[in-house]
């Protein structure tokens, strides 16, 4: 049992935080004194972020035919610094046999692996039935994209022994309609993306038990018609939630601050698409898609070139300011687009700053209007500083 001070997120209010097994025990209004030099200089406590779609870090990536525990484990910690607590490890569009691997391999970690199991509640599926279309397929390899059955997806989900928790589809295919229903039947979150679809595709996805989108405003067409088109149709359903990736380079800041103020703050959620490359040097590499390149700004684009990108590099807490600085949303806002929204979402609910709830949190400095990315002091991860 111990506790510490800082300042609630949503008030910004000093508060001693009591910790005892793994959850939060008491939270009381802190007297600044005892050392302290005022509330200014407290950090904040939040829940941690909750990123649904990681594909890896630092060199290693979840679609690997020689995916081992180890790389899987040294993805999971790698985002405590980030103040990340826990995510869903993601495999994108490739072979069956690679995924049932990486499927397999992931869920075996989970078991032998406690600390593993505290970081990753689940997976998402991302791909590999998507539309092969070039812009919208995004740099999903074309010779893996496929019509999608759902005799190949419950293969799937059996060889994630059941932790497919979120999965991508595009509708544009009439045999998207009947997976959807049974992926809803077994608790999976449908989310749109990687699609050409149609306005009435779009909506007989929702209609069937889609309640997502996957990076909204990526992963589509460099020019479409101005209207109808697969991004007003999901902007304008409310019984989507959009994920964005508010890194300052997938989306620019007056879409960003379009989009949440047509879907409101409570139906978009944030997310990081890291990639293998993240947390690399800026540098030039040899991948599976060919030559990558991570420019000094943690932009990571086609070798050769600064525009078009090849996935993303930076984290939820480079996310999080961003989202203050290009949507003007508070910061009680961005928090809970990071971390509460999406962990209710995956149906944790109790992923809060409440007594009762788990002592998953993130300790860090208050942003200021400049603030690019967090400060991270501390990340807590079921009661112990990690």
């Amino acid at each position: 049992m111990f506790s510490f001070v800082a300042r609630r997120y949503d008030t910004l209010r000093p508060v001693e935080v009591l910790i005892a097994s793994g959850r939060i025990a008491r939270i009381t209004p802190a007297r600044i004194g005892d050392g302290l030099t005022g509330a200014g200089s407290l950090p904040v406590v939040a829940p941690g972020f909750v990123d649904l779609q990681i594909n890896g870090y630092q060199g290693r990536e979840f679609n690997d035919p020689q995916l081992t525990a180890e790389k899987v484990r040294h993805v999971a910690l790698a985002m405590d610094a980030s103040g990340c607590t826990s995510f869903l490890a993601t495999c994108t569009t490739d072979s069956y046999e690679v995924l049932a691997n990486s499927f397999a391999v992931l869920a075996r970690t989970i078991e032998e692996l406690p600390e593993v199991a505290a970081r990753i509640p689940g997976f998402h599926c991302e791909g590999p039935f998507i539309s092969s279309i070039d812009g919208p397929r995004g740099a999903h390899p074309k010779q893996h994209v496929r019509v999608p059955t759902v005799e190949e997806f419950l293969r799937l989900q059996d060889a994630a022994c059941g932790r497919i928790k979120l999965l991508t589809i595009s509708p544009e295919f009439d045999e998207a309609i009947p997976v959807i229903r049974a992926a809803v039947k077994q608790g999976v979150i449908i989310a749109i993306g990687h699609t050409a679809a149609t306005s009435e595709q779009i909506t007989a996805a929702i209609d069937a038990g889609a309640t997502m989108s996957t990076h909204l405003g990526n992963g589509a067409h460099p020019q479409i018609r101005r209207h109808p088109n697969y991004i007003w149709d999901q902007l304008a359903d409310d019984r989507l939630t959009a994920s964005l990736i508010v890194d300052g380079h997938h989306l620019p800041a007056n879409v960003v601050k379009a989009m949440i103020r047509a879907k409101g703050t409570s139906r978009c959620v944030l997310v990081s698409d890291v990639t293998s490359l993240g947390g690399m040097p800026a540098g030039r590499y040899a991948t599976g898609l060919g030559d990558l390149e991570v420019l000094d700004n943690g932009k990571l684009v086609i070798a050769g070139q600064r525009d078009i990108l090849a996935g993303a590099s930076l984290l939820m807490d480079t996310c999080v300011a961003q989202v203050m600085r290009f949507a003007g949303v508070s910061l009680t806002t961005a928090i809970e687009m990071a971390s509460t929204q999406p962990a209710a979402l995956i149906g944790r609910h109790d992923h809060r700053l409440d007594v009762g709830c788990p002592a998953n949190l993130v300790l860090f400095d208050e942003p200021t209007a400049e603030t690019t990315k967090l400060v991270i002091r501390r990340t807590m991860s079921r009661g112990e500083w990690v």
